[in-house]
């Protein structure tokens, strides 16, 4: 049975009912019946991908508008100066394909750095993401995040608790200050988030292109402004830091094809030798620390990723403490679907957030105690169908790996409803899925999304 949750919508920012003929294309209610699903982290960022989906969107559309949404709503995991990777597959091309948007660490923060920072790479690879199967203009997607910040929303559970969380460090700069703690105190869930300056960004980012993060006046604007923030950024990283497409760690599943994010984004390795582990019937311990220990392989240089795979290391002496992430995962009713991890590095990433520009900067990937996420998504399909079976991602640091497995197991192996097979991922572990035990295209009503219950998340699906 198909599942539906959370029935409230954002306001219309992506267009209106006019006139007696019906919505047409690009406005809510345009696609009638089935419309897909979408999970994220944040609510709001979810019930903007829903309203993507409803204007006739694709999986990759909402994907977009939910991915800039996020760095609006949940700014302690992801934002504009933050990275990621996503799994996308496309029903046209009968594929999955990773996109992966890392970004490296500035040349100009280095050791003197007060705060040294990564480069901003997740506009780039958001737009990276819409070459594949993006429907809606790519302009029109940013400007849910843009209202929302300009307007104000309300701060949701998941970001009032990672402000109190770090409220003492964060709220010593003032420029965060400002933002979180607008009245002098942090903000609590319910109160309004208001991000003019960030605002002022994303209408940038709109209107001159992502490229001008890059390569243009607001590239200039980055490189003079990051230095006050501590972690200074030079035109030449933004113009050199490109998004890049990968073919996915790939495994066979009965009659399915199961895909994994690729290193650099190395959760998914891990993720993918607890997935084989667990199948093998290891047990849940021993398939962590495998792909724990296969992920610690590859980031010293000792294997490739398909070594690490067919012959993964049986112990290591574990990671480090490792930084927040977030993730969503999106389906359209042709099939099409996106499940993507992001992350600033750490939470809050520098803990600086830049002047006038008013995004935080994510903290610079292996320098001193900060390791880069192991961020974490899996995404199955069946070829001969050309048809959608599973998509998830997992978070929760060093959890984040079996976040991503073992729902995946547990559903694509033990015929697990996805809902109880998220429900079972151990703590500190998040995940976000969407399942089809029929396929899709195929029984609508056979597709079920799931937030991890623990999490703030929210997951929608279901008719309009």
């Amino acid at each position: 049975m198909l599942a539906l949750t959370g029935c409230s919508t954002v306001n219309n920012v992506l267009g209106s009912v006019a006139g007696g003929s019906g919505p047409t294309e690009g406005q809510l209610g345009y696609v009638q019946g089935f419309l897909g699903g979408a999970v994220a982290d944040e609510p709001r960022a979810a019930l903007v991908a829903r309203d993507v989906l409803s204007t006739g969107g694709t999986a990759v559309d909402a994907a977009v508008a939910a991915g800039f949404t996020l760095a609006v709503t949940l700014p302690s995991r992801t934002g504009l100066g933050g990275g990621g990777a996503c799994l996308v597959y496309t029903h046209a091309r009968n594929q999955t394909e990773a996109v992966l948007f890392q970004g490296p660490a500035s040349v100009a923060s280095g050791p003197r750095a007060d705060r040294p920072a990564a480069v901003p790479m997740l506009a780039r690879g958001l737009f990276a993401l819409h070459t594949r199967a993006g429907r809606r203009p790519f302009e029109e997607l940013v400007v849910p995040a843009e209202q929302l910040a300009r307007f104000g929303t309300s701060t949701s559970r998941a970001l009032a608790q990672d402000i109190a969380g770090v409220a003492g460090p964060l709220l010593a700069d003032p420029a965060a200050r400002a933002v979180f703690a607008p009245a002098g105190t942090p903000l609590r869930e319910g109160e309004t988030l208001l991000q003019p300056d960030l605002a002022t960004t994303l209408a940038s980012l709109r209107t001159a292109g992502v490229g001008d993060l890059h390569q243009g006046a607001l590239a200039r604007r980055v490189e003079q402004l990051s230095a006050q923030a501590g972690g200074p950024i030079r035109v030449e990283d933004l113009r050199a830091a490109l998004p890049s497409f990968a073919p996915p760690i790939q495994m066979t599943v009965g009659n399915d094809l199961l895909s994994f994010l690729p290193p650099p984004a190395d959760g998914g390795l891990a993720a993918a030798v607890a997935f084989k582990a667990l199948q093998g019937n290891a047990s849940l311990q021993a398939a962590g620390q495998q792909g724990l220990a296969a992920a610690m392989a590859w980031r010293q240089g000792g294997r490739d990723a398909a070594a690490l795979l067919a012959n993964p290391p049986q112990a290591s002496a574990g990671l480090p403490v490792l930084p927040a992430s977030a993730s969503l995962v999106t389906l359209d009713r042709d099939g099409n679907a996106v499940t993507c991890a992001f992350s600033l590095n750490n939470l809050f990433g520098t803990g600086r957030v830049v002047p006038q520009l008013g995004f935080v900067l994510a903290a610079a990937p292996a320098r001193g105690r900060v390791e880069p996420p192991l961020l974490s998504a899996v995404l199955a399909h069946n070829v001969s169908l050309k048809a959608f079976r599973y998509a998830g991602a997992g978070t929760g640091q060093a959890e984040a790996p079996v976040a991503a497995a073992l729902p995946a197991a547990r559903h694509l192996l033990g015929r697990e409803p996805v809902a109880a097979a998220v429900a079972a991922v151990p703590e500190p572990g998040r995940a976000n899925a969407i399942g089809c035990t029929a396929y899709m295209p195929g029984r609508a009503d056979q597709c079920t999304a799931a937030a991890d219950p623990r999490s703030a998340g929210l997951a929608v699906a279901g008719q309009q």
